[in-house]
């Protein structure tokens, strides 16, 4: 069969008859698969006639020896679910894909060959490209409209104009699509300039452009670079996504809608990005660099018009307004009745989250147990560790030495660390470094001072042997820019007084498949005595709800520090005090009828106070 979609010198055509792309992104990695119906309806209730969803590499190959489609990363039945609903399908298989997303979709295992280039034609690359599109392509191909699916049209690499210009390298992932089967549209998507387009652009493969405002001009470029053919909009930014410790962003739908009436009201397709944001489950959520490292929340709201929990917005009613001019609709009531959705989504009330024990973490195995030794720290990448901590132990030799009439210590000195550590000597919490917006660099070592503590770790001064022990932890690697591909951990190495310390144990810790592996270590050790200090960092922290019956929940994390959390063994996220994000949503498939197990790991502070919110709080707001 010929592709269903097929571009024109007057605009697209499906089936022959003259169409409108109306699409939003959905990405089945960041919702419940319980939920995945529920939202694309959603769609269908604003008036999209098509979803678009990106392929996360790291979901589905999260080690180089496993491949997964099942659970949340059935891309299949995904697929078949928009179908059922009436949504033709755009797939983005990348295998870069941004999105705000760990590593740009990248697995963080490619990264162990030090001497690999991605997003670029170099052969070690497009092996292990061509291995997982061998795997992945055959899933959409056989979902094609072509086929008698709903995929329609299929995109080449992601924004490679804002990366490189290596037209070998695009050519050889179109061609790899069509020699796997993809006989529908092939598409890039770029900038709204010419500068990203003569990157990113590849024959054979319609042009689409990027944009969140000025419709009009870009419009008017398109035209210009793009002649005689359709015009799209990939990405509608109409929202945008949060960094840890800066502002919550926001956007008015009516602002957002008239940006939408200009691109419709002259041909141009559309797909919203996002249309429903979802959530960054786990420790999967990206990172961007504009001069130091900046980490995406958990929350990926993104104030779409589908909230993070499924709420229709006041843009969701704003851009069906829009919509309805250039599509027949019925009345939103009577179509949200069709579709079951005229309840809003159910939430527990607010509620206090009883806290039932704080232990300290470094009494347990995890922090005493004996680890592989290395020569030099280790990178995350060296040693299978995808996301979560590194703990990094020896023994040192300090000494106190004798400086204007007191005792100093020689400082332990994290070269090129990547992105934060907790330094412990002797069980004794002696500092941290790296913190958000002033990420340290191969000339600049994070400093951790011991002198500060020279009469606990020196008491009768001279010197003595102690045990050193640093949690590092990834924050996200970098999705975007020249950065992309970084590895995670002390990449330096650690110094001390005149010299590199080498041979260090090194245990990973894969905080997103540890949450019942870390109750049980909140099982079998010693409550803190008293009110829990400082010095009993990092804690975990047991809690409970009860729940009448299963249903979404905003689990308030505002009285705690900075690490992840677990509902009933799910690791839903990390939080952090430092904002916007106050809340972390919790979907109703993974609450409980009767009680409901809360585990936090807090590697900043002791929680005092823990709680069930009715909807989302987020400090500072840009509005």
């Amino acid at each position: 069969m010929p592709a269903l979609l097929r571009p024109t010198h007057e605009g697209f055509l499906r089936a022959g008859e003259p169409h409108l792309v109306i699409s939003g992104a959905l990405h089945y990695f960041r919702v419940h698969p319980e939920q995945w119906r529920d939202r694309l309806r959603r769609l269908v209730a604003m008036g999209c006639n098509t979803v678009e969803t990106y392929v996360a590499w790291n979901v589905h190959q999260p080690a180089r020896e496993v491949t997964t489609f099942e659970g949340i990363a059935d891309l299949g039945r995904f697929l078949d679910l928009a179908a059922e609903e009436g949504l033709d399908a755009i797939v983005r298989p990348g295998p870069y894909i941004c999105a705000e997303w760990e590593n740009g979709g990248f697995p963080g295992w490619i990264l162990g060959d030090r001497n690999l280039r991605l997003r670029h034609r170099d052969a070690r690359y497009l092996e292990l490209v061509d291995a997982w599109f061998d795997q992945l392509i055959p899933v959409i191909t056989e979902r094609q409209a072509s086929r008698g699916g709903n995929v329609v049209m299929v995109q080449v690499e992601n924004e490679y104009g804002s990366f490189g210009d290596d037209s070998i390298y695009l050519a050889h992932l179109r061609d790899g699509l069509i020699a796997r089967g993809i006989d529908e549209l092939l598409v890039t998507s770029d900038g709204p300039a010419r500068m990203w387009l003569t990157g990113g652009t590849v024959d054979g493969a319609l042009a689409t452009v990027n944009f969140g405002s000025r419709a009009l001009e870009v419009l008017a470029m398109a035209e210009e670079e793009l002649p005689g053919q359709p015009q799209m909009c990939m990405e509608f930014w109409n929202g945008w996504f949060d960094h840890w410790g800066e502002e919550h962003h926001e956007r008015t739908g009516g602002e957002a809608a008239g940006e939408l009436a200009d691109m419709l009201g002259r041909g141009m397709s559309v797909n919203f990005y996002m249309a429903h944001g979802g959530t960054n489950f786990g420790l999967r959520a990206g990172a961007n660099h504009d001069g130091a490292l900046q980490p995406t929340t958990t929350s990926y709201d993104y104030d779409a018009p589908i909230a993070e929990n499924g709420a229709l917005t006041e843009k969701f009613r704003a851009f069906r307004e829009v919509i309805a001019r250039h599509r027949e609709l019925p009345p939103l009531e009577e179509h949200l009745a069709q579709l079951g959705l005229l309840a809003a989504p159910s939430t527990l009330p607010a509620a206090e989250v009883s806290i039932e024990k704080v232990a300290s973490l470094r009494g347990t195995e995890r922090f005493t147990r004996p680890a592989a030794l290395h020569p030099v720290p280790p990178a995350f990448e060296d040693i299978g560790l995808e996301r979560g901590l590194l703990r990094l132990t020896r023994e040192i030799e300090i000494a106190a030495a004798d400086r204007d009439g007191r005792s100093v210590i020689s400082p332990l000195k994290l070269y090129d660390l990547h992105d934060r550590a907790w330094v412990y000597v002797d069980g004794i919490p002696v500092g941290a470094a790296g913190v958000v917006g002033n990420e340290q660099h191969e000339t600049d070592p994070a400093t951790i001072e011991l002198t500060p503590f020279a009469d606990r770790l020196l008491p009768d001064g001279g010197r003595r042997t102690v045990r050193v022990e640093i949690l590092v932890e990834n924050l996200g690697r970098v999705n975007f820019g020249p950065r992309l591909g970084e590895r995670k951990g002390i990449l330096g190495g650690v110094w001390q007084a005149i010299r590199f310390l080498n041979d260090w144990e090194a245990d990973a810790w894969p905080l997103e498949e540890m949450g019942e592996e870390l109750a049980a270590l909140l099982a079998q050790a010693p409550a803190c005595e008293g009110a829990p200090d400082a010095e009993s960092l990092p804690v975990l922290v047991g809690a409970s709800f009860e729940a009448a019956a299963p249903a979404d929940t905003f689990l308030d994390v505002s009285g705690a520090g900075h690490g992840v959390a677990y509902v009933n063994g799910f690791c839903v996220g990390r939080y952090w005090s430092i904002g916007p994000q106050q809340t972390l949503y919790v979907p109703a498939p993974l609450v409980r009828q009767g009680r409901n197990e809360v585990l936090l790991l807090d590697l900043e502070k002791v929680p005092r106070r823990l709680a069930l919110a009715e909807e989302h709080a987020f400090g500072r707001t840009d509005r």
